[in-house]
C-alpha cells in the first residue's frame, strides 16, 4: 500500500492535483459549527441542496464532516433525536487526509482504501477544503474524454497518412 502511494505521489505531466480540483470547485460555503443540532444541519443541507457540511470548532478550525450518511447511520438507525443531538456527536472525524500536491491517482487510492466519500485536504496543518468521491468521478470522466479525443485525433492522422 505504502509503495503504491509513493508511486502515485510522483506527479506525471498533465496530471491534476488536489490543489487543481479545489481551485476549480471554488470557495466552499458549506460550513456548520460543532455545537449546532443535527436538525439545524439537515435543514441547511436541504436549503443548499448539498450532501455534507464541514464542521468547524469555536475558532473556525476544521473538526470533521457531517453527511447524510452520518445522519441515517448515527441518528435515525440509533433512534436519536435530531433536535437534541449535536453535530459534533456524530460527525466523521477519522477520515483519510490529503495534501494539496497529491495527484488525482493518489486521491482515488486514498478515498477507495478508506471507503470514504469525503477527503479533507490540508496544506501542512491548514485545512484547504474537501474533495468528494463525485469530484474524483468527474476527474476520471474528464480524463476519459481527453484520452478519447486524443485517440480519435491519432486515428484520423493515421487514416490520413495511410489513404
Amino acid at each position: 500500500m505504502k509503495a503504491q502511494l509513493n508511486l502515485l505521489q510522483s506527479k506525471l505531466p498533465g496530471m491534476r492535483t488536489a490543489k487543481d480540483i479545489l481551485q476549480q470547485k471554488g470557495a466552499q460555503f458549506n460550513f456548520i459549527k460543532f455545537d449546532k443540532t443535527v436538525l439545524e444541519a439537515i435543514g441547511l443541507m436541504k436549503t443548499e441542496n448539498i450532501s455534507y457540511l464541514i464542521v468547524l470548532d469555536k475558532n473556525d478550525k476544521y473538526m470533521g464532516v457531517f453527511s447524510e450518511r452520518d445522519y441515517t447511520h448515527k441518528v435515525i438507525l440509533e433512534g436519536k433525536q435530531s433536535a437534541n443531538t449535536k453535530v459534533s456527536e456524530i460527525m466523521a472525524t477519522n477520515l483519510a487526509n490529503a495534501s494539496l500536491d497529491d495527484s488525482t491517482s493518489k486521491l482515488m487510492l486514498l478515498i477507495n482504501n478508506s471507503k470514504a466519500r469525503y477527503l479533507p485536504v490540508f496544506d501542512g496543518n491548514t485545512f484547504k477544503g474537501i474533495i468528494t468521491i463525485h469530484d474524483l468521478m468527474r476527474e476520471a470522466m474528464a480524463d476519459y474524454e481527453k484520452g478519447k479525443k486524443n485517440l480519435d485525433a491519432n486515428e484520423m492522422e493515421f487514416l490520413k497518412n495511410t489513404c
